[in-house]
């Protein structure tokens, strides 16, 4: 369970699927920039919404060798090499996302890049946990 606060001052718009900020306090894990490749850092597709599913994949793998899961979760930050792909599979990559980490809505930000240092990646994905003490 988290004991993460979420950080949305009360006279502001909700927002959907992220936070604002989020406040923790524990053990503070850094990942760094996951692609979409397998184990073996091979790719299995070139589609935007596999590789985002590896990724997310490859997070929660990641995540669990520090005893962690998705709900640890304070921040994520996406590059992708298509904005435009992202915001036109927004349903699919919702289910995706909740596939792989639930109902857990970090605090977020996307950035397009020209390239990732992978070429075929389309997407990587940089994650912030902490586990409460």
């Amino acid at each position: 369970m988290s004991a993460h606060e979420i950080l949305h001052p009360k006279h502001w718009k909700a927002t959907p699927g992220y936070a604002n900020g989020v406040a923790a306090r524990g053990r503070t894990l850094f990942l760094g920039g996951l692609i979409g490749w397998n184990a073996d850092q091979e790719f299995e597709t070139d589609d935007f919404l596999g590789q985002v599913d590896q990724t997310l994949a490859n997070i929660v793998a990641v995540l669990a060798e520090a005893g962690a899961g998705p709900e640890h979760l304070t921040r994520l930050t996406w590059y992708v090499t298509d904005k435009r792909a992202y915001l036109d599979s927004l349903k699919d990559l919702g289910r995706v996302y909740r596939k792989h980490l639930g109902r857990n809505f970090p605090a977020m930000a996307l950035v397009q890049v020209v390239a990732l240092v992978e070429d075929r990646a389309k997407v990587e994905i940089e994650a912030t946990a902490v586990i409460p003490d």
